[in-house]
This record gives structure tokens, sequence and C-alpha cells, in this order.
């Protein structure tokens, strides 16, 4: 449930009226974006996706298809709607999910919580950035372009991000990522997120029979598991640089009567910096016990640090709003990230609240989706000033 604390104060009218309207249409846009099963890399869910997206566009925006960061991915969405002012807005979010057809799972509402696959990451978030862009088109003489980016493959990209640099003229991106609350149980967006790695381990021994010749053997996963807790040693999430090390994956064998000559290891790794992983890295050998070891970064998320440049515009933004809006920071990676480094303020965590990223029982808070859309729209109106 939302806290009654964070509902108490009454918006600005412009502001309650535009959030009353977002959600009156929003639970049945969510429905629809998750009844799409849009896994990363599939390409008819992304299109079936995108379609849903742009019958929800108003008539104002101009669609284009820009190619995907990722090759063989199906093109992202970008829509544009254009005015007569200044300011030039971004909003940002992704309509891939982790979960395979065979795991999807449409819209069920259970009292005040809504599942689904992507529910809350990030389809919950997709819904609101609609509806904020269709209030937008009202005030038009308030900005000089508002930009919608959805991309179709931030939830497996093993390519550098390729959207940067079309953005190095906006003056901010609001990333729609799920909401969070204050210890206080204020609104809170994200501020600051940590970088973020993916670092992959391939091995190279040699295979034997385990019974026979077990010796003439050179074991892969026993390679791999010994160099994962020596990498899992550097973890130190509370020291200097906020690092963490975890091995999340291990692939090795091919039967369970030989020794495992091949196999692969991943780790996830997060800092304040992308610095702070060469150590990890620099302990990898090249051999282990006559097991050829070769490391790889198969991607790199930079850090978003944006506390001093999101000080005012949230602060005006809650007294717009009638109530306080926390800046807060999160481990997870996302593509404001990359974004963050083209423009002068980029904000994340605009999306409802809920719970279950990744796993089968996501899902978000019904009652949390109309007063994220009075945070999302108290800021944006901030952004056009």
């Amino acid at each position: 449930m939302v806290p009654e604390s964070s509902l108490a104060a009454s918006p600005d009218p412009w502001i309650a009226e535009a959030a009353e309207r977002i959600a009156v249409r929003v639970d049945r846009e969510l429905a629809a974006l998750v009844g799409v099963s849009s896994p990363s890399g599939d390409f008819d869910g992304a299109e079936e996706a995108v379609a849903v997206v742009v019958a929800m566009l108003p008539d104002e925006a101009i669609v284009e298809r820009i190619p995907c960061s990722s090759p063989g991915h199906a093109d992202d969405l970008l829509a544009s709607v254009p005015g007569s002012g200044r300011a030039r807005v971004l909003l940002l979010g992704h309509l891939d999910t982790v979960h395979g057809h065979g795991a999807h799972r449409p819209l069920e509402y259970d009292g005040e919580r809504l599942y689904g696959s992507g529910s809350i990451d990030m389809k919950g978030g997709v819904a609101i950035s609609l509806g904020v862009i269709r209030e937008l088109v009202a005030v038009s003489d308030r900005f000089a372009e508002i930009a919608l980016l959805l991309v179709n493959d931030e939830e497996w990209r093993r390519h550098p991000f390729a959207h940067g640099q079309r953005f190095a003229g906006f003056d901010a991106c609001l990333c729609f990522e799920a909401g969070e609350l204050g210890a206080a149980g204020e609104e809170a967006v994200v501020v600051r997120r940590k970088a973020a790695a993916t670092v992959r381990i391939e091995a190279a021994g040699r295979a034997a029979h385990s019974g026979s010749n077990p010796d003439d053997g050179r074991n892969a996963l026993l390679a791999l598991g010994e160099i994962a807790r020596r990498l899992a040693a550097f973890h130190d999430p509370h020291g200097e640089h906020r690092l963490t090390v975890v091995p999340t994956v291990l692939e090795s064998g091919s039967g369970f009567n030989v020794v495992p000559g091949s196999g692969e290891l991943y780790l996830d790794l997060r800092a304040d910096d992308l610095e702070a992983i060469e150590p990890v890295l620099a302990a990898v050998p090249v051999e282990l016990e006559e097991v050829r070891l070769h490391v790889e970064v198969v991607r790199r998320w930079p850090g978003m640090d944006m506390r001093e440049a999101a000080a005012a515009p949230l602060a005006r933004a809650g007294e717009l709003l009638g109530r306080p809006i926390h800046a807060g920071e999160r481990g997870g990676a996302s593509d404001a990230s990359h974004l963050a480094g083209h423009v002068p303020l980029a904000i994340d965590g605009l999306g409802p609240l809920g719970a279950g990223a990744h796993a089968p029982d996501e899902h978000l808070i019904a009652s949390s989706l109309r007063p994220r859309a009075e945070v999302a729209i108290a800021l944006t109106s901030v952004l056009l000033d």
C-alpha cells in the first residue's frame, strides 16, 4: 500500500487533473502492454509491443524506428512531439522483459497487486510515460520537443548503447524504471546508480573419462569454481568503491561420467565507477591447474550521479506536488546511466511502485499509479520552465 503520508497534500490543480486523466486509462493500457510477451531479443514480440505503444501515442507524435543497439533486434521506437517553446526533454524506457514466452504471465488483478511479466520492469513505467506525453501535447508552447525513446534490448544488451549522442542537445532525461519511497514514506526517484559490468570467463581444459582415466583430464569446472571463489573475495559493498562481485552463472560438463573439458562463468560486478572492477579482472590468471582461462567484459554500464544537478528541480517539483520528493539511489543498472553522460540532468525511478522484477511474482501496486503519475507530471513541468 502507498502510505497515507505520501497522499496527504494536494498537488497543483493542473498536475492533479493530468494525473487523473492518466489514471483513468493506465490500467487497460498496462494490461495491453503486459499482454504482449516480449522477451529480450525476440523480434516478433518486440514488434507487437511497439505496435501497441504506437496505438496509444497522441496523434501529434512523429513516430520513427531507429536501429537497436543490439544487432538482430527489432528497431527501437522514438516518438517526438514538437512544440514552440525552448525545453527539450527525453522520456526513456524499454519494452523487453526477461521472461520467456513459456513463462509469460498476462496481467492479473489481485487486490492492490497487479501481477504480470514485465509489469514493474518496466511496462508500468512505459504506461505512465505514455500518459505524460499525451498530457504535454496540450502545453506545447512550453517545450521545443518532447521525445519518448523505448528500446528493445535493455535487459540483456552486450553492445554499447547507440543513442546517447543523439540526445546530447536535450535538457533532461526522465527514465520510468520502477519507483520507490523514501525512509519516511515520501515519494522518491533515483538520481544515483552504480556502474555495472557483466564479466565472462571461459575455461579450456581437457576432457577425459571420469572412471577409467580421470587424471588425464584437466577439470574446467574446478578451475572456474576456484576462480569464482577468488573473485568473490573482492566483494566489498561497504568499502571505498562500494564494489559488489557476485558469481551468477556457471556452466560446465557434458556428461555425468566425463571430466569437464570446458565451461564458462559469469559474474555481475557493481561499483561507483567502472575503474573499480579492474583489480578484479587482473586477478584472473591466464592458466590455473593447466586449464586456460580467458576473461572478457561482455557489457559495461556507466554509473550515474545526479544528486547535485537534481536537487533544485526536485525541490521545485515537490512544491508543485504538495509533498517532498526524495533523491534516492539504486544498485541496479538502467539506460538512464547511458544518457547521464550526454544531458545536464537525468532522473530515474519515475515508474510505479512494485516488486518481484525478473521473478514469477513480478507485480506493481495499483494505488501507486496515480501518485507516481503526479510525480512525473510535476517534475516534467519544472523542467519545461
